[in-house]
């Protein structure tokens, strides 16, 4: 197969979300090629490059969310008129003006109706087909009358409250935001020699990232599947609180809408964990497309430690991760000091590097905060004093490795406040280590009764299920064999490989052959393409009589039920 693997911000560059999992999916299946096509986010992550790439990558072609250069496409009056009323009816889906068909519009899922979700397809496909047409739309979407077309959606009657609240500086971020979600839509990337000669586009994630994958499909008819560990409405609600209520719902409704197109014309809708799931379906994913396929994490750094049944210290707590506010590391402190005063031997380890500025801002704070609980005590007037909270980092002396730092505990601690698929708490039961964890996205699913949960920002409860693991070291080995067990039956890298494989075949096995094969000089293969390929026919199961019988499969006597005449051959006229 030749799988288009459609990225935004992350694989095949250094750094950025879905680089992991990409990477192991495309070493994974090397029997197959991968065309990747991946939108940038910043400068900072093009400068530092790209991981190294196996040989089934055919292609890398790359453009920037970023930036936006003027394409210098200068629309006539015929173009300009068709912009205007695609991106018009594009934003009055955003602002809730209805349509005319919209009084006698069926529900949908998602609680869109069905002209909504065909005025916001026919909108963006017009749009799409302008650029194809014009050479790019980069300079219209940024231009006034786009501000302008926007500002008479919001004004116009029946739209939203919000949208109506609207001024020049929110109308002027959320043109700016659409442009560059929209910057796929002046990309020479769905010709018949790009994304058209794929056997199925594979997007890495929802949003943006989808875009190419449905003018792709809608252009040329390749098949889409789209996979979310992270879905993008959910991230837009839990980034941008702070913004003002008609940007929030401005944007929440065009990245709901993306969602919806992209998981209708999907072929299949796949999520990394039943909590992603469920937003998907909330956001219109058809229950019979979605499927679950968890993240594959590499056990093989963590076997020798999972496979021993010692650890370092058995007073001690670790906790593993990105320092950043979601990780309520406060509350882990607070839970701590409680722990101390009914085990006052025990130790907590955090490791970890902070997570940009605000994280750095963050582990500072921490920092100050435990010297504060624990003032650092000396075992005499001539010892240092130790404090028994640490900060680390893997890679040096002590802790080489993510193995070494879960090995060096009793217990691992996770105390988020918000979480996706929890990869570090995954880690662990793939080393064998009981776990204490808050009840905040997937953690549940992931741990399926291997270890101890509690709320979110309770430090009592978080100490109570600490000091209950401490105290009973049996309970600690029943629960560390059992989650080890489940991560490895669950959450490696060939479950995932396997899984995904099989939707490829599923989806390929469906579709029509598309594009031409060719011979070694360039020149089509006669009969290569068969003709009942472009057909649509249901085919029945041969007898095994038929099955066993000499000569090509097509020619065998099968019943033929076909859904269109067909002409007759030309010797039979």
């Amino acid at each position: 197969m030749r799988i288009g693997l459609l990225t935004e911000g992350g694989y095949p560059y250094v750094s950025g979300d879905a680089r992991l999992w990409c990477d192991r999916l495309v070493h994974g299946l090397a029997q197959h090629e991968f065309d990747v096509y991946a939108l940038s986010r910043s400068r900072h992550q093009e400068d530092e490059g790209w991981i190294p790439l196996p040989r089934n990558v055919r292609r890398v072609r790359t453009a920037p969310l970023w930036m936006g250069e003027d394409d210098e496409v200068a629309l006539g009056r015929r173009a300009r008129r068709r912009f205007t009323e695609c991106f018009g009816e594009l934003a009055g889906v955003l602002c809730g003006v209805p349509g005319a068909s919209s009084g006698s519009a069926s529900s949908a899922p998602g609680g869109a109706s069905t002209s909504e979700a065909d005025r916001f397809a026919n909108a963006l496909y017009g749009l799409a087909e302008l650029a194809r047409e014009e050479g790019g739309l980069t300079g219209a979407l940024r231009s006034e009358a786009a501000v302008r077309t926007l500002e008479r959606a919001c004004r116009a009657p029946g739209a939203h409250h919000t949208a109506r609240e609207a001024r020049v500086p929110d109308l002027l971020t959320v043109a700016a935001h659409l442009e560059s979600a929209l910057r796929p839509l002046s990309l020479d990337w769905y010709e018949h020699d790009g994304l058209g000669a794929v056997d199925l586009c594979h997007a890495a994630s929802g949003g943006t990232a989808a875009l190419p994958g449905l003018l792709a499909r809608h252009f040329t008819g390749v098949p889409l599947m789209v996979t979310e560990y992270g879905v993008r409405l959910r991230t837009h609600y839990l980034t941008a609180p702070d913004a003002p209520p008609a940007v929030r719902s401005l944007l929440a409704a065009f990245q709901g809408r993306l969602a919806a197109e992209a998981y209708r014309r999907a072929e299949v809708v796949t999520a990394g964990n039943t909590h992603a799931r469920r937003w998907q379906e909330r956001c219109g994913a058809e229950r019979e497309k979605l499927r679950t396929v968890y993240p594959g994490m590499n056990a093989r750094p963590f076997a020798e430690v999972g496979e021993s049944p010692d650890c370092a210290d058995p007073d001690t707590l670790v906790w593993v991760g990105r320092v950043e506010p979601a990780k309520d590391l406060v509350s882990l402190l607070h839970a701590f000091a409680e722990v101390r005063k009914q085990s006052p031997g025990t130790r907590l380890r955090i490791v970890g590097a902070p997570a940009g500025p605000e994280g750095a801002a963050y582990l500072g704070h921490c920092r100050t905060l435990a010297a504060q609980l624990f003032p650092d005590e000396a075992e005499g007037p001539h010892a240092a004093g130790d404090n028994p909270v640490s900060f680390e980092e893997t890679g040096g002396p002590e802790l080489p490795a993510a193995a070494d730092a879960y090995a060096s505990g009793a217990v691992t601690v996770l105390s988020s406040v918000v979480e996706g698929f929890p990869v570090g708490l995954v880690e662990a039961m793939l080393c064998g280590r009981a776990t204490v964890s808050t009840d905040v996205g997937a953690v549940v699913e992931v741990i399926g009764g291997t270890g101890l949960v509690v709320p979110p920002r309770n430090p009592r409860a978080l100490a109570e299920a600490c000091v209950a693991l401490l105290r009973d070291p049996e309970r600690r080995a029943r629960l560390g064999a059992a989650a080890r067990a489940r991560a490895l039956e669950l959450f490696t890298v060939e479950q995932n490989i396997e899984a995904f494989h099989g939707i490829y075949l599923e989806i390929v096995s469906r579709a029509p052959v598309r594009r031409d094969l060719l011979d070694g000089t360039g020149e089509p293969l006669p009969f290569a393409v068969p003709a009942e390929a472009h057909v649509p026919v249901r085919w029945t199961a041969a007898s095994p009589s038929l099955a066993a019988r000499s000569g090509p499969g097509w020619a065998a006597s099968r019943p033929v039920r076909a859904t269109t005449p067909l002409p007759a051959p030309e010797g039979a006229r």
